[in-house]
């Protein structure tokens, strides 16, 4: 009974270890998913057998081999139904007022929503960058940044590559920091702009300065909301596993199992098995502290972005040291990211300060961060923070993980 048990435990395993070594010899997803499911299948009846004691009777061995084979036809069906039909994943997001489409050179597809005074006053128009990677909300972001519009600027709030509304990759392995960089250079060249201003967010920022190490003379100044993306890089495959839900009674679901196991092989064999959408609907892009209030994430997050990463390469802190361009980093009390990355910043950058506006609903988009923001861009006025730590009130983490 003992071994049984121990047998019934590794089914699942040996089945996953199945799904992912065939996948890993470039099998195509029903054959890596048979594969899977007929060791997982095999394991499951010999753990069935070993469970039963072996009668004498040679009639009852045949009713104990008919009773663990209909068992395990029940088990294997519920099992290969769940895994073999993908839920019916949501549509993709609809349209918002004013939504336009930059088709770049690099080959990527960007939605985007301009938004302009009806003279524009000031020079170097203002680009956002959302974070996540792949957390962007093109509507509310367009609704917050475009209040610059007030002040004379030309804002331009965009969904980067396989985020939102703009495209997604057939591969996941094309998606990363440099093709960022590289669109955020050609959305430059596009609007046939000398200098960009950069407001940007989380790990936005991450984007920010490595569009500020390769191109230092085309930024004026950028501001910086609770940056992240100077730490050690999550490991994309723990954020898989542990952001793909449990099903019922708090087990793993089958699909999402087989999901997780393709993640860590091939992320283009995942694709090819559960496609955007579907990983959109699983994954919860953004972490809140509980003392904190959330922020919804937009319609149609970019899984495969975020489980993609987008490590900074290690030379960029040292490449941050040699821009001389007016920084601004701005922490609020409820921020997502940790402290450590807001001083990592200022200290990596020479003219960078920091800015410190305490509490508000929804954290990012108050009406505090908005007039240091726009003080900012303006006239280059501040009352910085000069502290290392965190003032009394912060209720954000503190260090990165591993730091």
């Amino acid at each position: 009974m003992v071994a049984g048990g121990l047998v019934l435990g590794l089914a699942p395993v040996a089945g996953l270890a199945a799904l992912a070594g065939m996948a890993l010899v470039g099998a195509g997803p029903e054959a890596f998913t048979v594969a899977g499911l007929a060791v997982f299948a095999s394991v499951l009846f010999l753990g069935l057998l070993l469970c039963v004691p072996r009668p004498r009777a040679a009639w009852a061995r045949w009713l104990r081999a008919a009773a663990v084979l209909g068992v395990e036809a029940a088990v294997v069906w519920q099992v290969s139904a769940v895994t073999l039909h993908p839920p019916a994943a949501p549509p993709a997001p609809a349209g918002v007022a004013g939504q336009r489409e930059w088709r770049l050179p690099t080959g990527s597809r960007l939605a985007y929503v301009r938004i302009a005074p009806g003279r524009v006053t000031r020079p170097d128009p203002v680009i956002f960058l959302h974070g996540g990677p792949g957390v962007g909300d093109l509507e509310g972001d367009a609704a917050f940044y475009g209040r610059l519009a007030s002040a004379g600027y030309e804002v331009y709030v965009y969904d980067q590559l396989g985020a939102g509304r703009s495209a997604r990759l057939a591969d996941p392995r094309g998606y990363g920091l440099t093709r960022d960089v590289a669109d955020l250079e050609a959305i430059r060249r596009t609007l046939r702009e000398e200098r960009l201003t950069l407001v940007a967010r989380d790990h936005g920022a991450q984007l920010a300065a490595a569009y500020l190490a390769a191109h230092p003379g085309h930024v004026s100044r950028a501001v910086l909301y609770s940056p992240a993306g100077l730490s050690p890089a999550r490991s994309p495959s723990r954020t898989a596993f542990s952001a793909i839900p449990l099903g019922a009674a708090g087990l793993p679901h089958p699909r999402t199992l087989a999901l997780s196991a393709l993640l860590r092989v091939d992320p283009e064999t995942a694709h090819a098995f559960a496609g955007d959408r579907e990983l959109d609907a699983h994954l919860a892009l953004l972490r809140h502290r509980p003392s904190c209030p959330a922020r919804p994430p937009g319609p149609g997050q970019g899984g495969y972005v975020a489980l993609a990463g987008r490590a900074a390469p290690a030379s960029l802190r040292a490449d941050l040291t040699r821009v001389k361009v007016p920084v601004l980093v701005v922490k609020g009390a409820c921020d997502a990211e940790p402290w450590s990355e807001a001083t990592a910043y200022r200290r990596a950058l020479p003219e960078a300060r920091l800015a410190y506006v305490g509490d508000g609903v929804p954290a990012g988009r108050t009406d505090a961060y908005f007039a240091v923001l726009r003080t900012f861009l303006t006239d280059g006025r501040l009352n910085a923070y000069e502290g290392d730590g965190p003032p009394p009130g912060y209720r954000g983490p503190v260090r990165a993980a591993g730091s």
